[in-house]
């Protein structure tokens, strides 16, 4: 019963690691001039609609990667925020780079843009550490069996047992 109620745990805080990333990401591309302080009110409803799509945008390109990780930390019990923070740092690279094409014969990515691949793997340190809060604190801790239960103290022996 402890491996489905953690499966709930990696799924809700891998979802949550995607919001987080995705807002990282949609604020980055879309509002660089957040820099700014001068600028004018943003539409919420249109940051709404940008915001969803970038947090299923990212949860879908970054299922894959992501699951290694999450499976070679409950695997090998890594609970350290930094094994998170570069896990989620490869995923969110690894994420950019699988949309940048790829010339075989160079063995070089064309037309890499250096601060998308910058914005893309913070976005990713940033889900890692998210991830980490929730669920990979307690990595590996369904394979730990349960206390074993003490007896109880003997009786005194005076005493009566009950009937």
């Amino acid at each position: 019963m402890a491996l489905v109620g953690r499966f709930f745990v990696i799924l809700f805080a891998f979802l949550a690691a995607c919001f987080v990333a995705g807002m990282i990401v949609v604020g980055a591309v879309l509002y660089p001039e957040f820099s700014d302080l001068g600028g004018g009110p943003i539409d919420q409803g249109a940051l709404d609609v940008v915001l969803g799509f970038g947090f299923i945008f990212l949860s879908g390109f970054a299922l894959l990667p992501a699951l290694v990780v999450v499976l070679i930390t409950e695997a090998f019990y890594i609970r350290s925020v930094l094994a998170y923070a570069v896990g989620g740092a490869i995923v969110g690279a690894a994420c950019y780079l699988g949309l940048v094409p790829f010339d075989p014969e160079t063995l070089t990515f064309d037309g890499i843009v250096r601060r998308h691949l910058e914005i893309m793997t913070g976005a990713g340190i940033v889900a890692g550490l998210v991830y980490w809060l929730i669920a990979g604190r307690t990595a590996g801790a369904w394979r730990e069996p349960a206390p074993p239960i003490k007896p109880l103290p003997p009786l005194p022996s005076q005493s009566r047992p009950f009937s």
